[in-house]
């Protein structure tokens, strides 16, 4: 029987193993799959992954939202038979194949509902971001070929009302949370919309979905564009069900069976990491989905975390920062005998490890929400080691996990069972990492073999050439190291790489997060130095936040008021530092840099200028991007005067 099995299994695969080229920069082209021995499982379409878990999982809840005041909750079976209901509804609009439907808005059942169903009906799901400008939207909705439109409220719709007309492809826009407020035509609500595919068969569905490969496209997800137009990153129905059942499975998360784990999807949908953490293994692995208010990186997602008592949860390394700096500044402004408790808990060496959770930890995690919580994931973009350090303090170990848009997310993994400090883990089995144009010191370009690796750019066939080498391996633009082990560690980014007037190189991630270690004023440090003689440095201080727009405010957070009385400053605000240049305080981060720069590699790396800017770095200011990563050529452009005045003679 195995005998059997492994024949008949190595017969199917080879209908995507050796066809066709390993990439495509078409809609409806098809790849060869990375199908090898070291992961020979047969490829599957995402429906018949849901197939697969309904037969499982179909009685357990599946989604959970608020209505007013109370959680409501669907199973598998009624979350499955509403994707049917919405395919029909695409299907009924005039969805063709290949063509995308996107979606606009926060976190909800309708955005994970919504996307199946543009999967099933033979379409390419494309997530985009809410804060978006309308030409943001008009880029992508126009680049992905758009038929149906889904948004969440009357800001989104507005939106696409001032483009509609340019947009040849655009049939209907369904709107899923705000009644209609002027009618126009081919515009509906959400209930509207569910009624409009009563009419398809179920036979014309399912002969669509059974037309479906596993190397077909079936998500775009648009790449932040830093660099010039965003590319829209094609997955294949194999990618988003490979990497759902064994990259989560490498990080530990488990199957409903075992164990049915519970999550808050918070994160923007239209990045790959929140979609694949959120959507695809959730459903692969029958998980419980609690959605968050959409404040809620404004401040509510504590609140819902407290309520749902998740078992694992992902942030990437802003929101583990903003939760370390709010422990620090109610450490800050709590009695002598709290702060020096919670010192004491943070500081104690393994002996007293479990006095310490008792007396102080537990209570804190249980007031962050995570006192269930058995696994804490951080990726999407660096994290720095003060932060990593302070979580472990409270018990918590950060498990990191790193990849990109173009490989469906994680192509490496921390977990309970892969794990060592500082490293962002290592490939599950079938992935393969390598390093090119290695340094004397091991740093090297990092690239990607495995079936994680997406199927190329749409109608960038240019774009996707550069990215794979000759052998097909996809290059990251990332700098790293392997350790004899096999875990990989994140040094830096080839492009965010200075290279000073004199030919040095010198990677700035380092460089500013000692900076910010040194110096717990400061909020975001920048190095700035490429083609210059030496290297100068961008400072923000942390303020605290507008609760409405999350926008940094004027007022400093309690622990930079701290350091203020500390370094003999009276100074609540960020302007009376900058605008005085507060003596106490220049001089005191003048110090820190001192201490940095002495522990440096050699003076190349040496900070010799530095100014502090009149507000944090912020999305809405366009220095900070979606996910929070550092915008560098944005802020450069910004303070172009700024930066001029560090190198005039």
């Amino acid at each position: 029987m195995t005998l059997l099995f492994k024949t008949e299994q190595s017969i199917r695969n080879k209908d995507f193993s050796f066809c066709v080229s390993l990439w495509t920069s078409f809609a409806d082209g098809r790849v060869r799959l990375r199908i090898d021995n070291s992961c020979p499982q047969t490829p599957i379409t995402v429906h018949q992954m849901f197939k697969e878990s309904l037969e499982k999982y179909g009685s357990l809840n599946a989604l959970a939202s608020k209505r007013n005041g109370k959680w409501e909750k669907i199973t598998f079976s009624e979350y499955y038979c509403l994707c049917r209901k919405v395919a029909k509804s695409f299907l009924k609009l005039g969805l063709e194949r290949f063509h995308s439907v996107a979606i606009l808005g926060f976190n909800s059942p309708e955005w994970f509902i919504s996307a199946v169903g543009a999967v099933f009906a033979g379409g390419i799901v494309t997530g985009i971001y809410a804060t978006n400008s309308p030409e943001a939207c008009y880029y992508m909705v126009h680049d992905s070929k758009t038929d149906i439109m889904v948004v969440e409220n009357q800001k989104q719709l507005d939106k696409i009302m001032q483009i509609w007309n340019r947009l040849p492809h655009l049939k209907a826009v369904v709107l899923y949370k705000d009644s209609i407020a002027e009618r126009h035509p081919n515009l509906y609500t959400m209930e509207e919309f569910l009624e409009l595919g009563g009419d398809v068969s179920d036979s014309t569905l399912d002969d669509i979905i059974n037309s479906q490969k596993p190397n077909q496209c079936c998500v775009l997800i648009y790449t932040s564009g830093t660099t010039g137009k965003p590319k829209g990153a094609m997955l294949s129905h194999d990618n988003i069900t490979w990497t759902s059942a064994h990259c989560s499975r490498a990080g530990g998360m488990q199957p409903a069976e075992v164990q049915q784990e519970s999550i808050v999807s918070y994160l923007p949908l239209s990045h790959v990491a929140a979609q694949m953490y959120d959507l695809w293994t959730g459903i692969k692995w029958g998980e419980q989905v609690y959605f968050a208010e959409p404040d809620a990186l404004k401040g509510s997602l504590i609140n819902t975390l407290k309520e749902v008592q998740p078992t694992s949860h992902m942030g990437v390394p802003r929101v583990w920062e903003k939760i370390m700096e709010k422990l620090q500044d109610a450490s800050a402004q709590s009695g002598f005998m709290k702060k020096k408790m919670l010192s004491w808990a943070i500081g104690l060496q393994q002996l007293w490890t479990r006095l310490a959770d008792y007396l102080v930890l537990a209570k804190i995690r249980n007031a962050l929400g995570l006192s269930s919580c058995q696994k804490h994931f951080c990726g999407a973009a660096p994290l720095n080691r003060e932060t990593l350090d302070f979580f472990l303090g409270l018990n918590i170990t950060l498990y990191e996990a790193y990849g990109m848009s173009e490989t469906t997310g994680p192509h490496c993994l921390s977990g309970p069972c892969v794990y060592r400090q500082h490293s962002c883990g290592k490939p599950p089995p079938g992935c393969r990492v390598k390093l090119v144009d290695k340094d004397a010191e091991g740093n090297g370009e990092i690239c990607f073999w495995g079936r994680t690796v997406f199927m190329g750019y749409l109608n960038m066939e240019d774009r996707t050439k550069e990215t794979f080498d000759e052998e097909g391996w996809l290059h990251s633009g990332d700098l790293g190291k392997l350790d004899k082990d096999g875990f990989l560690y994140v040094t830096g980014r080839i492009k965010d790489l200075i290279i000073t007037a004199g030919g040095e190189n010198v990677p700035p991630i380092p460089i500013e997060d000692a900076v910010k270690k040194e110096l717990p004023i400061v909020s975001n440090a920048m190095v700035i130095g490429d083609k210059k003689k030496f290297l100068s440095m961008f400072l923000t201080l942390k303020s605290v936040l507008d609760p409405d727009t999350s926008d940094p405010t004027d007022i400093l957070t309690e622990q930079a008021r701290d350091f203020c009385q500390r370094s003999g400053s009276k100074a609540t605000r960020v302007s009376e530092i900058v605008a005085t240049r507060d003596q106490a305080i220049y001089r005191a981060i003048q110090e820190g840099i001192d201490r940095v720069n002495s522990t440096a590699t050699n003076r190349v790396h040496c900070i010799h200028k530095w100014i502090v800017l009149p507000r944090d770095f912020s999305i809405a200011g366009g220095e900070l991007g979606p996910t929070m990563k550092l915008k560098r050529l944005a802020v450069l452009e910004k303070y172009r005067n700024e930066v001029d005045s560090f190198y005039k003679e």
